[in-house]
């Protein structure tokens, strides 16, 4: 039976995904806002594509951050102080968002709106680059000092595989949030849609092996645990969905290429999840200083207790998320209501 410590790394994990696969495509809707939408009501039915669930979505990264804190506190403790100043814009940059899909329509002015529209691309792009940048940090390692703390700066998180990972993470929003909007819209938001969602598919499977051959010359101990044929069903996974996903996009099926760039996701994840394994925060000059499940988790009670939170917990947001795709599933149509079924 697996420790509660690894089960718990699990957990992080799937939290993690459950935010990528569903802020994700928020996030690239709001990257793609200002090319898919060239006409103010276009803009209204891109920012009313993801309206009745952003905020839900979110759920996911605070539900991941508090299963950090309460799972791994030496984690949460060198990841949140080291990568201060990152958070600090990421949260910035999210809350910007956030303002700019309530604030937006509430003035008709041109200059109004366009000042909330750039928020609204910015406060998209920051979250998925700094995110990237914050993976590829952990998947190179990080300078920890004898207590297991990091105490460089955010120009030191700056290094080329962490931008590159950045990039791809990205890349995955663009991809993903095209896919998402091809699906809730007609028109031609669904034919630029489309367009973006090739041109995203093409930039996220350069960039996957950039930064798959980045990790190797750069991070190669993170490919220890590849010597397992079955830990190779990660990757395959990866290019399942990357093969798959253009396929989809050109028969017209928006939702099972959603489903795709959504498996891509997970398998770059699972790869994450393998290599890193049992580390949860890898010390790039001194492996003895790494944080592992086992010098980072809280106690086995704590680990417990949250277990079963957890297990009660995670299936009602599930079935609130489940309710809320329900209720506004369709395509968007700029009526009173703003959707069609």
């Amino acid at each position: 039976m697996p420790a509660l410590g690894d089960i718990w790394f699990v957990l992080v994990g799937v939290l993690l995904l459950g935010y990528a696969l569903l802020d994700g495509f928020d996030l690239g809707a709001g990257i793609l806002h200002p090319f898919v939408a060239r006409t103010d009501p276009e803009r209204r039915a891109v920012m009313r594509s993801i309206g009745p669930v952003w905020d839900g979505n979110e759920v996911w990264l605070l539900t991941a951050g508090g299963a950090l804190f309460a799972a791994f506190p030496m984690v949460y403790a060198t990841v949140f102080s080291g990568f201060y100043l990152a958070l600090i814009l990421l949260l910035a940059a999210l809350i910007f968002r956030a303002v700019a899909l309530e604030f937006r329509d509430q003035l008709p002015g041109t200059g109004w709106r366009r000042a909330w529209d750039v928020a609204f691309f910015l406060g998209s792009l920051l979250p998925a680059l700094l995110l990237g940048v914050a993976v590829g940090n952990i998947v190179r390692g990080l300078p920890l000092d004898a207590d297991g703390l990091y105490h460089g700066g955010l120009v030191g998180l700056l290094t080329p595989l962490p931008l590159v990972i950045g990039l791809l993470v990205v890349a995955f929003t663009i991809t993903h949030g095209a896919a998402w909007l091809l699906l809730k819209n007609e028109g031609p938001i669904a034919a630029r849609s489309r367009a973006a969602a090739l041109g995203g598919w093409l930039a996220l499977a350069i960039l996957w092996l950039a930064a798959t051959l980045a990790a190797w010359a750069l991070a190669p101990d993170r490919w220890e645990p590849f010597g397992s044929p079955l830990a190779w069903l990660a990757p395959g996974v990866v290019v399942v969905g990357l093969v798959a996903f253009p396929v989809l996009v050109r028969a017209g099926r928006a939702g099972l290429a959603l489903v795709a760039s959504g498996l891509s996701m997970a398998g770059m994840i699972a790869t994450l999840g393998i290599g890193l394994y049992p580390n949860l925060v890898p010390a790039l000059d001194t492996p003895e200083r790494s944080l592992t499940i086992s010098n980072a988790a809280s106690s086995q009670l704590t680990l417990g207790v949250m277990l079963g939170i957890a297990l009660v917990g995670v299936p009602i947001v599930l079935a609130y998320t489940a309710a809320i795709y329900w209720r506004f599933r369709g395509v968007v149509r700029l009526d009173e209501e703003g959707y069609g079924h």
